[in-house]
């Protein structure tokens, strides 16, 4: 999506540490090692500068395959970090969401972080600096209850699932059978709750329309 050669990574320093020396079926710390292994990251977003055929952005990536793009304190504070930066270098904020909620491994402390990504895209809101989020499948629990739900243009790609508790635990809470495809991107493009649904392969130009218009006098 970004042009070639512009991203430059902030952030990269930070790593989650086991503050609850947390077990379940594995250590907390086993599963870091084995998520880092498997994905050659040290977290579960990436986030820094670059460009979108020659605009200025902040970016952030979610990567599901490290621990399913759970948001812990550090993907917390790198989301945070990235709104300050686009604050500070008065840059539009992007962030593409794969995830499947809190991580429970860090118990209240990730679900704090709903909060504080919260506040942080609030103070960008005031200085009228946009923020576009790219929700992909999964986007769940506490990330879509939180950030990827507050972009001032929200995108989903085809079929993602987007949602806070899974249609099955729905069901059982309520004593009632969904809509077909709740909770799917096309339903929520249906009712309001995304503003746009754009493939992948689609999502830079679909991008750069966007960036210009918020650019233009118009979209201030």
């Amino acid at each position: 999506v970004v042009d070639e050669g512009t991203f430059q990574e902030f952030g990269a320093d930070l790593e989650s540490v086991d503050m609850l020396v947390f077990t379940d079926t594995k250590k907390y710390t086993d599963r870091l090692k084995e998520a880092k292994k498997k994905t050659a990251r040290k977290e579960a977003v990436i986030t820094g500068s670059a460009r979108i055929n020659g605009i200025d952005i902040v970016l952030g990536v979610l990567d599901f395959e490290f621990l399913g793009g759970s948001m812990g304190c550090v993907v917390g504070e790198k989301i945070a970090i990235a709104a300050e930066q686009a604050l500070e270098l008065r840059r539009p904020l992007i962030i593409f969401s794969a995830s499947g909620g809190a991580r429970m491994q860090e118990g209240t402390l990730s679900l704090m972080q709903m909060a504080k990504t919260s506040a942080a895209l609030a103070r960008l809101s005031d200085a009228r600096l946009p923020f576009i989020s790219v929700m992909t499948d999964p986007t769940t629990g506490g990330v879509a209850a939180s950030f990827a739900m507050l972009g001032d243009v929200i995108i989903s790609e085809p079929g993602a699932l987007i949602g806070f508790a899974g249609p099955r635990v729905i069901e059982q809470t309520i004593k009632q059978k969904l809509p077909e495809g709740f909770q799917r991107a096309e339903f929520l493009l249906e009712h309001g709750m995304v503003d746009m649904i754009v493939e992948r392969t689609k999502l830079k130009p679909t991008l750069t329309q966007i960036l210009r218009f918020l650019e233009s006098p118009a979209g201030k």
